[in-house]
């Protein structure tokens, strides 16, 4: 079974241009959820889109606490690397007791 690899539903230059939109336009709004409902239908997102967006830009500057974007790659990169090595070994362990097997079956000679 292979997976597909995730492709973002909305381009990384929307994103970014969703981010800088919020960010110049904040101080307009009352609050800072009231600037999401009004600036993701002009891009064509959902506010819970764009808030995620804006939330992760802060983490990635170091504005927030959490995950940056690049320390979420390496975590996923280190789990598809367990995964497979783990798939190895497995296939090591099977293919070992399978050549033991086979030596004690061999006949005895002197």
């Amino acid at each position: 079974m292979t997976k597909r690899k995730h492709t973002p539903a909305y381009p990384a230059e929307l994103r970014e241009r969703g981010v800088r939109l919020f960010q110049e336009n904040r101080a307009d709004h009352a609050s800072d959820n009231a600037a999401y409902k009004a600036i993701a239908p002009k891009l064509g997102c959902s506010p819970d889109s764009l808030r995620g967006w804006c939330q992760q830009a802060e983490r990635d500057c170091g504005r927030r606490e959490g995950l940056t974007t690049a320390e979420k790659d390496r975590i996923k990169e280190l789990e598809r690397e367990v995964r497979e090595l783990r798939t190895a070994n497995e296939i090591l362990k099977k293919a070992s007791a399978y050549f033991a097997q086979a030596e004690l079956d061999r006949p005895f000679r002197k």
